[in-house]
């Protein structure tokens, strides 16, 4: 089976010494790598002296994502897959609508019209969160 040559998009978090905080990373990766960084998270703060963080979805084509991790490695950048999903449980929902309040991506949302609970996977950013503002346990992760 030959590999896949089309678009692909993946999860990472990019851990990196505050020396690299003022590098123009993401810049080599969509001009130099011509991948589309879509930042989920960040933690960044160039006068502490602690790792920044980044949680990023990066897509590209499969050899354009090894290349630009590649490069982010040489940097001195700590890259980790980003394996964390959330799972929502339904059926054990009561629509309290207690995790809206602290889904900042607005992942979770309460419809006012139904009052009713929806998950837009899509925005999440698996911060974790809404598991501990889940008061019935419906919202777990899955690693």
């Amino acid at each position: 089976m030959e590999p896949k040559n089309g678009p692909e998009s993946k999860k990472f978090i990019l851990s990196f010494p505050v020396e690299l905080a003022d590098k123009p990373l993401t810049y080599h990766l969509v001009k130099d790598y011509d991948l589309v960084v879509n930042i989920l998270q960040a933690r960044i703060n160039p006068r502490e002296e602690e790792t920044g963080r980044l949680v990023v979805e990066l897509s590209g084509e499969e050899q354009n994502l090894r290349n630009g991790i590649e490069f982010l490695v040489e940097q001195g950048v700590h890259v980790e897959s980003h394996t964390r999903d959330i799972v929502w449980n339904v059926e054990e929902c009561v629509h309290c609508g207690a995790c809206t309040g602290v889904c900042h991506p607005r992942a979770l949302a309460l419809n006012p019209e139904t009052w009713t609970m929806t998950f837009d996977r899509s925005k999440c950013i698996v911060c974790g969160i809404c598991v501990d503002a889940c008061s019935v346990g419906a919202i777990e992760i899955e690693f």
